[in-house]
């Protein structure tokens, strides 16, 4: 694994977000990069309306606008949302509809979707994907989510809510799939993709 993370490391690697949960889980795997946080419409009506290949075209987006003034480097994109009952959940702009998000989630289970894109210098490799978790809220009651919202952490999260805070531990039934893909960045993934490149005699 040191010497594959060496390899990417010879590498300029740039991560196209802002998310300090994304950058610790690069840290954590040893990987040195620096941030650019793209400028990116994801509004745009032309975006598919399914969640999972929704996240998976504005990963790629970021991507490819970072590389285009990066040629040199390895860039690293990933956008996520949750999806429940055909609602598409993402950061909420004001408490009320932070708790509505949560009331929508309580007791029932939603879908995660982390799309994320890797683009590799002077060359067509690249890898685009998207992955699911799924994930089971307790029944949460006015006042938890009331204590929830006032922490602050949900306005910052797709879904109103990070899988990492102390609070969820408590409200969190059950999970299937990768935990860190709710933390927005599948590294188990990233990282299974990545070996077959890093070894290839392209480096």
């Amino acid at each position: 694994m040191t010497h594959l993370i060496g390899i990417l490391n010879s590498f300029p690697v740039i991560l196209a977000s802002q998310s300090p949960r994304r950058q610790e889980l690069l840290k954590n795997l040893g990987i040195i990069f620096s941030v650019i946080s793209p400028s990116i419409d994801e509004d745009d009506h032309s975006l598919s309306h399914v969640p999972g290949e929704m996240v998976k075209e504005l990963s790629y987006r970021k991507a490819s606008k970072i590389q285009k003034d990066n040629p040199e480097a390895i860039v690293i994109a990933a956008d996520t949302t949750v999806a429940i009952e055909g609602h598409v959940l993402n950061k909420p702009l004001e408490k009320e509809e932070a708790a509505q998000m949560l009331m929508l989630l309580s007791g029932k289970t939603h879908s995660v979707y982390t799309g994320y894109t890797v683009l590799f210098p002077e060359s067509n490799l690249k890898i685009s994907r998207t992955i699911e978790t799924k994930v089971r809220f307790s029944v949460l009651s006015a006042d938890e989510i009331k204590s929830y919202i006032e922490t602050g952490s949900p306005m910052d999260k797709a879904g109103a809510y990070g899988i990492q805070d102390s609070l969820m531990s408590a409200f969190i039934s059950s999970i299937e799939g990768d935990y860190y893909n709710v933390m927005g960045f599948p590294v188990n993934d990233f990282y299974q993709q990545l070996k077959p490149i890093l070894s290839s005699e392209k480096f």
